[in-house]
């Protein structure tokens, strides 16, 4: 398809429609999900788990053949690790305080104006946390755990430690973040890379394992994604606007002429 061809009020009515579905059956399977977020085709978002958090404006673009997946890992409700952890529930022994421990609760918590692009898969068994304005090319993966022990292929989970991703950071094409890793602010991790190891602030990454190529001039600031929103009310009377010019010429027998009966050109 070179154009899309729905007239305006069809348009309209889609995106309140993607906007009902976030709210009535997205949004209950997070933790939390900030305000204001933008998610494209929300029924291929997929959450498993007690423990995913969002922050504000975040945008989340999924495709039916690449669906978005946030797994967190828990082995008991979160309310009985909470207690378990902090000590609140005194029948809990001490053994079963430093088995919970080592499985912790499988928390993501991402922060705000993250982009979350098709294919991406974070899956926590202990912690993930990634900070404001990160980005995830499509395909990228995030994990903090090997899912399996190394001999005892029965035991889940296996070998876990966090990862933290710091802000601005950008995470390539088909990346893999592996278990243990700080990925400090700014930087770049390229395509493909399997990022084994510490990556410093403001760097460009790559490779397999991947490595340092290249440090961010330092004589120019990074513009954060966070920018697009500092008026959020303006952006989306842009954004709207925007919408309204390119559908407005569209009529309903055109574009069910499209659906039905498509040619070349369209």
């Amino acid at each position: 398809m070179r154009k899309d061809h729905r007239p305006y009020f069809v348009k309209n009515l889609q995106n309140k429609y993607v906007k009902w579905y976030t709210d009535r059956y997205l949004r209950p399977q997070f933790r939390h999900l900030g305000k204001s977020p933008a998610l494209i085709r929300p029924w291929h978002v997929q959450v498993f788990g007690y423990s995913v958090e969002v922050g504000d404006y975040a945008t989340i673009i999924a495709e039916p053949h690449s669906n978005v997946h946030f797994v967190s890992w828990a082995q008991a409700d979160l309310e009985d690790l909470a207690a378990i952890m902090d000590g609140s529930d005194k029948r809990v022994d001490a053994k079963a305080k430093e088995e919970a421990r080592a499985l912790g609760q499988g928390l993501i918590k991402l922060g705000d104006y993250v982009l979350v692009c098709p294919g991406v898969r974070i899956q926590a068994a202990t912690r993930i946390t990634i900070g404001n304005g990160v980005m995830f090319a499509q395909g990228a993966y995030v994990t903090d755990a090997d899912w399996h022990g190394i001999y005892d292929r029965c035991m889940p989970v296996g070998s876990t430690a966090p990862v933290e991703i710091g802000d601005n950071a950008w995470i390539g094409d088909h990346a893999i973040v592996c278990k243990g890793v700080t990925i400090g602010e700014n930087s770049v991790i390229g395509a493909g890379s399997v990022v084994r190891r510490d990556v410093p602030a403001n760097s460009i990454a790559a490779g397999n394992p991947c490595q340092v190529v290249k440090e961010l001039d330092p004589e120019r600031a990074v513009k954060g994604r966070e920018a697009m929103f500092a008026n959020h009310d303006e952006l989306q009377k842009m954004l709207s606007a925007a919408d309204k010019d390119a559908h407005d010429q569209n009529t309903l027998w055109g574009w069910l002429r499209y659906l039905l009966f498509p040619r070349y050109g369209d």
